[in-house]
C-alpha cells in the first residue's frame, strides 16, 4: 500500500483573494440568496457602508447615497475621501486601514482590515474611486484581481468615496436583495448616529431621536406608558412595555446590530428588573418585570470581541480591556438614570406596577397548567415521535453548526415522511402537525398550553421561559400549496404573532418554497416555480418534454424532495412590515367577517378564476 506523501510540495500559500474566495464564510458568514438578514450579500454592503459610517462619526460628511438595482450596489459618501496613493492597496491588502489608529477609530466594529476587501474578491466587478480636494483616483477589480488602475485626474466632485460592486453569482448563488432587509439596515444606522441622512434608491433615512425612534417605528400598537429614554457617554437605552407577550430587545455594539444579543443585553436585562424591583422595595419576579418589555441598548466598547465573525453577538465581559466589566457598567448607568426618571415620573411608576402585578397574576393562575403541559409535552415527544430531531440537539457538535439548525413543521404524515428521509439529520427536524391548528386570535397564553398542537410545537422550539433558549435558528412552515395548506400556514402565523412575536421579528419564520411543476425529457429535468419557469422550462428542453404537476409535498419522492431542502433551497422570509400593526394584521386576517375582507375575498376570487381561464385556454392551445 502506497504511503500518503507530505513533501514541500503539500504546502501552498494562498494570496489574500484566494483565501477569502476559498473561506468565504470566515469573512462574511453565511453565504445564502438573500432570504435571510444575514446572508453574505448583505454583510458585502454593509462593510462598504460601515466605512462611510466611521467618516460620519469622525465628523466628515453628513449624508451617504445609495443604489441596488439589478444585483449592482453603488455606495458614495462625502468625506476626506480614501488618500488617493492608498486606494488601491485599502481595498486589495489585508491588514491595510486607517482603522489601526485607536484614537480616530478605537469605538469602531471593524479593526481587522478586512472588510473592503472581502467585498472586493467576492464581487464579479468592484470599482472604487475617491476625491480629495479636486483630484480623483480610481481602480477596477475582477474577483479581486486589479483590472483597471488609472491614474489621478482633475475633477469638480466633493470629496468623499464611491464603492460599486456586483456580489459573484459563482459565489453568490441566485441572489437576490430584498429591500425590507436593506431598509431596516439604513434605519438602524440612521437610528444610531442622529443626523446623518441616508438616500437608497430615492427614499430618505433621518432620525433626530436616536433609540427612541427606533421603538417608536417599531412597537406594535401604543406603549403602555411614554418611552423612556436615557443616555450617557458610550450607552444609550430606550424603553417601554407593550401589549404583546414576550421580551422584545433592539441591541447595538458600535454601530452594530447584535441581532443574537450578548453580554450587554444580558446586562440590561438583569439590570432593569433590579433596578425597578429596588424602587419599589418589593420582591418581584424578574421575569414579571420584564414581561412585554420592548427595548433597545446600544453601548460602544473598546476592541469588541464577538463569538463569530459577522458580529451578531457580543461576548466582551469589560467596557475596554482591563476596563469596567459589562454588568458593572450597564448597572451603575442604570441605576443613576433610570431611579432618577421614576422619581420623577409617578404616573409611569404607577402605570408600571400595575402592568408587573398583572403579569404576575397571569404567571401564577398558569403555572400549574405548564407544569401538566410539559409532562404531556415530554411523553408526545418520547411516544408519538411528533418532532423528529437533528443531531445538533443529541450530540456536542460545533457551535457553527447550532446557527445552521433549522426545524420543518408540516402538514400530515406523507409530507413528514418526505422531509425526514429526505433532511440533512445533522441540522434538520422536522415537527408533524396533526390536523389544522386551532385560530388563536385574540385568545390568551392559556391556550398555548391547554391545546396540544401549541403546547408541543412551544416545547419543540424552546421558547416557553426565554427566547434565547429557541433551539432551531430557522423555522420553515411546509405546507401544501393548496387551500388548506394556506389555512394551516395562515394559522401557524397568527400563533406566532398572537404569542410569540418575537420569533417573526428576528427574522426566524420562513415560508418553504416547493415546485409547482417537473418539466423532463431524456436528458434534463427542470423544477419549475412558477406558470412562468413552467414555460420557460418547455421552450429549453423543446418538443413534447413530460410535464408533472406537484399536487402536494407528499407526492414528491424523498429522491427529489433532497434538492428542495438542501443547498438550492428556497425560502420565503415572514418579514412584517416598519408599518405593520400585528394587531390590525391579525384582527383583519383572523377576526370577524368584515366588509374589508368580503371586499378583498372577492376581488381575489376574480383573479383566480382569470388564472382558471388562462389554464383552461393553454390546455385546449395544448390539445389542439
Amino acid at each position: 500500500m502506497a504511503e500518503n506523501q507530505y513533501t514541500e510540495d503539500n504546502i501552498r500559500s494562498l494570496d489574500w483573494k484566494e483565501h477569502i474566495r476559498l473561506r468565504p464564510g470566515m469573512y462574511i458568514g453565511k453565504l445564502g440568496g438573500g432570504s435571510s438578514a444575514d446572508d453574505g450579500i448583505y454583510i458585502l454592503v454593509k462593510e462598504v457602508v460601515d466605512n462611510c459610517i466611521d467618516e460620519f462619526v469622525m465628523g466628515n460628511g453628513k449624508k451617504i447615497d445609495i443604489t441596488v438595482k439589478d444585483g449592482k450596489v453603488t455606495v458614495r459618501d462625502y468625506g476626506r475621501g480614501i488618500p488617493l496613493g492608498k486606494v488601491v492597496d485599502v481595498v486589495s491588502k489585508i491588514n491595510t486601514g486607517g482603522k489601526y489608529d485607536s484614537k480616530a477609530f478605537k469605538k469602531s466594529v471593524g479593526l481587522n482590515g478586512v472588510g473592503s476587501k472581502a467585498v472586493n474578491a467576492l464581487s464579479s466587478h468592484f470599482m472604487v474611486y475617491a476625491v480629495r480636494d479636486g483630484e480623483k483616483k480610481s481602480a477596477s477589480f475582477v474577483r479581486g484581481e486589479l483590472v483597471d488602475d488609472a491614474k489621478i485626474e482633475k475633477t469638480d466632485e466633493a470629496n468623499g468615496t464611491y464603492v460599486e460592486f456586483i456580489a459573484d453569482e459563482t459565489v453568490f448563488k441566485k441572489f437576490a436583495y430584498k429591500t425590507a432587509y436593506l431598509q431596516k439596515m439604513m434605519w438602524n444606522y440612521c437610528y444610531l448616529n442622529r443626523g446623518l441622512v441616508i438616500k437608497m434608491n430615492g427614499e430618505k433615512f433621518l432620525s433626530k431621536n436616536g433609540l427612541k425612534d427606533l421603538l417608536e417605528d417599531n412597537m406594535d400598537g401604543d406603549p403602555l406608558y411614554p418611552i423612556i429614554h436615557l443616555e450617557d457617554e458610550d450607552i444609550e437605552v430606550a424603553f417601554t412595555h407593550g401589549k404583546t407577550y414576550g421580551e422584545d430587545y433592539y441591541s447595538f455594539v458600535n454601530g452594530q446590530h447584535t441581532t443574537q444579543g450578548g453580554t450587554h443585553q444580558a446586562a440590561f436585562r438583569e439590570s432593569v428588573a433590579r433596578v425597578i424591583k429596588d424602587f419599589y422595595g418589593k420582591n418581584y419576579e424578574a421575569s414579571d418585570i420584564r414581561q412585554s418589555i420592548v427595548a433597545a441598548i446600544a453601548v460602544k466598547v473598546i476592541e469588541p470581541v464577538f463569538e463569530s465573525q459577522t458580529k451578531t453577538k457580543l461576548g466582551s465581559l469589560e467596557v475596554e480591556p482591563g476596563g469596567k466589566s459589562m454588568r458593572a457598567f450597564v448597572n451603575d448607568f442604570l441605576k443613576q438614570k433610570l431611579d432618577n426618571f421614576l422619581h420623577r415620573n409617578p404616573d409611569v411608576v404607577e402605570i408600571l406596577e400595575k402592568k408587573i402585578k398583572q403579569s404576575e397574576k397571569e404567571r401564577k393562575e398558569l403555572s400549574g397548567i405548564r407544569k401538566i403541559a410539559r409532562e404531556r409535552a415530554k411523553k408526545a415527544n418520547l411516544h408519538n415521535k411528533k418532532l423528529r430531531d437533528c443531531r445538533v440537539h443529541l450530540t456536542d457538535m460545533k457551535k457553527e453548526q447550532r446557527e445552521d439548525t433549522t426545524l420543518f413543521i408540516t402538514e400530515g404524515d406523507s409530507a413528514s415522511g418526505s422531509i425526514t428521509k429526505s433532511r440533512n439529520v445533522n441540522t434538520q427536524a422536522v415537527f408533524s402537525l396533526k390536523g389544522k391548528p386551532l385560530n388563536s386570535y385574540g385568545l390568551t397564553k392559556k391556550v398555548v398550553y391547554e391545546n396540544e398542537e401549541f403546547n408541543l410545537i412551544q416545547a419543540a422550539l424552546n421558547i416557553e421561559d426565554d427566547m434565547d433558549d429557541l433551539r432551531y435558528n430557522k423555522i420553515v412552515i411546509a405546507t401544501d400549496a393548496d387551500v388548506d395548506g394556506m389555512h394551516i400556514r395562515l394559522l401557524l402565523l397568527t400563533f406566532f404573532l398572537q404569542f410569540f412575536p418575537d420569533l417573526i421579528k428576528r427574522g426566524h419564520v420562513y415560508v418553504l418554497q416547493t415546485p409547482l411543476f417537473r418539466v423532463r425529457n431524456k436528458k434534463k429535468t427542470v423544477y419549475c416555480y412558477s406558470e412562468q419557469e413552467r414555460k420557460e422550462a418547455m421552450v429549453e428542453l423543446g418538443k413534447n418534454p413530460e410535464i408533472t404537476r406537484f399536487k402536494g409535498l407528499g407526492e414528491i419522492s424523498p429522491d427529489e424532495f433532497q434538492h428542495f431542502i438542501g443547498d438550492d433551497i428556497r425560502l420565503e422570509p415572514v418579514i412584517l412590515s416598519k408599518e405593520a400593526s400585528i394587531d390590525s394584521i391579525l384582527s383583519y386576517f383572523m377576526g370577524k367577517n368584515t366588509p374589508a375582507r368580503q371586499e378583498f375575498i372577492i376581488d381575489n376570487l376574480r383573479v383566480e378564476e382569470d388564472v382558471k381561464d388562462e389554464n383552461e385556454n393553454q390546455n385546449l392551445d395544448k390539445a389542439s
